[in-house]
């Protein structure tokens, strides 16, 4: 018993000295945190800053600032170091393209980007709507890069096509389904109803009403099936770029998204001729319920993930006219996936922008990109808590725009 005694005292002694030992290690610890930074002024670039002009602030108390480096595209121009760093500027492109369809303005994007931007020892991944492709490190010297964009182009074409063909379909089912409705309640009523076209609607002749609605809303959640951003994925991808060395691009272009929508006006007539019919009304209450949108994910933990991953997420949202069809509202789809990407943009230092043309649009992003400082600085009091930290940087007596990563995990 006195044996058991004592060595179980070892053991307690023995487990105290290693947690202690783990506190001394994790007190001691050494941790350097990169932030690459851009500063605007307006739209230009400001290349002229040294490290006396930045302040850097983590959780709101001010860091020491020990070394900036001025990196244009992946070549080091200038560096102050009051310690010795090795900044890694080798460049990990990936390019995501979430398009329903193709347009020349995109094939011009990519053969821009082939062309004159991507070197052959940068990596470039690009992921369509069927596939995702790696550019092997010596294509570019093996062939020429006209030949390049033109895989590329033919690549992209062909798997928004496909990748596509069956949110398309549905689409336009919505949009046969819904003129149906429309011209079986008002087509003695309006004039309009003799310029549509009755072959679209007749293969729902058939069907009762509540039929139809039945299958306007199955539609509808079909419809959300095919966008339903996932999140155990964005957040997987987040820890992969992590383990990246070098500098991380990430370039999303998403198409505007419209759907075919019964105008409400028409929906509450039908409710007032079923009201006597419950399960008509229920299905009408279902309509309206798909009507209201919000974000499917947690946009603030896969922001945090991003930005703790040292990455610079840029989204070119690419807009496009809606069309315009009588009792049909075209509505748009993809406000709430807009203003979560927006928010993940920013939050990693990245860009976003709205526009028709996603030639000029990812033209912007570029530029944008492309200059930066890395900034090094060793944080105060570092714990090993898992903890989300915040960063911000400032530029001494200047209020210039300044663009970086909102924080890192200290894991």
């Amino acid at each position: 018993m006195k044996k058991s005694l004592i060595l179980g005292g070892l053991f307690i002694l023995g487990l105290v000295s290693l947690i202690y030992s783990q506190k001394i290690q994790e007190k001691s610890m050494v941790i350097n945190i990169e932030v690459p930074v851009r500063v605007f002024d307006g739209q230009r670039f400001v290349d002229n800053l040294t490290l006396k002009d930045f302040e850097v602030y983590e959780n709101g108390l001010p860091q020491r600032v020990e070394a900036v480096y001025l990196v244009k595209k992946k070549s080091i121009e200038r560096s102050e170091e009051r310690k010795r760093f090795f900044p890694q500027t080798k460049r990990n492109f990936y390019l995501f393209f979430e398009i329903s369809e193709y347009n020349a303005r995109l094939g011009e994007a990519v053969s821009y980007f082939v062309r004159n931007i991507v070197y052959p020892d940068d990596t470039l991944t690009i992921v369509t709507p069927i596939k995702t492709y790696r550019l092997r490190g010596k294509a570019l010297e093996l062939q020429s890069r006209k030949k390049v964009v033109q895989q590329l182009k033919g690549i992209l074409r062909r798997d928004a096509l496909l990748g596509s063909s069956a949110y398309r379909h549905v689409v336009k089912e919505l949009e046969r389904l819904a003129r149906s409705m429309v011209v079986n309640l008002e087509e003695n009523e309006s004039e309009n109803f003799q310029r549509l076209d009755q072959a679209m609607s007749a293969e729902y002749d058939q069907m009762s009403i509540g039929e139809k609605l039945q299958r306007y809303v199955d539609l509808l959640a079909q419809l959300e099936n095919y966008r339903k951003v996932n999140q155990a994925m964005l957040l997987r991808f987040a820890n992969f770029l992590k383990r990246q060395a070098g500098q991380k691009y990430v370039f999303i272009f998403y198409q505007r998204e419209f759907i075919p929508k019964i105008e409400p006006r028409i929906l509450y007539q039908y409710m007032n001729l079923y009201q006597d019919r419950p399960n008509i009304v229920q299905t009408l209450a279902g309509v309206f319920n798909f009507y209201r949108r919000e974000i499917a994910f947690d946009v603030e933990a896969v922001k945090k993930a991003y930005a703790d991953a040292s990455v610079g997420i840029h989204f070119l949202f690419i807009t496009r006219p809606k069309e315009k069809l009588y009792g049909v509202q075209m509505e748009e789809h993809s406000e709430d996936i807009f203003g979560a990407f927006k928010e993940m943009a920013q939050a990693s230092g990245g860009y976003a922008e709205a526009s028709f043309d996603a030639y000029q649009a990812f033209r912007h992003a570029l530029e944008a990109s492309q200059n930066y400082y890395l900034i090094y600085y060793t944080p105060r009091n570092y714990v090993r808590d898992g903890k989300f930290r915040k960063i911000e940087v400032r530029i001494k007596g200047q209020p210039y725009r300044v663009v970086h990563r909102v924080g890192y995990f200290a894991d």
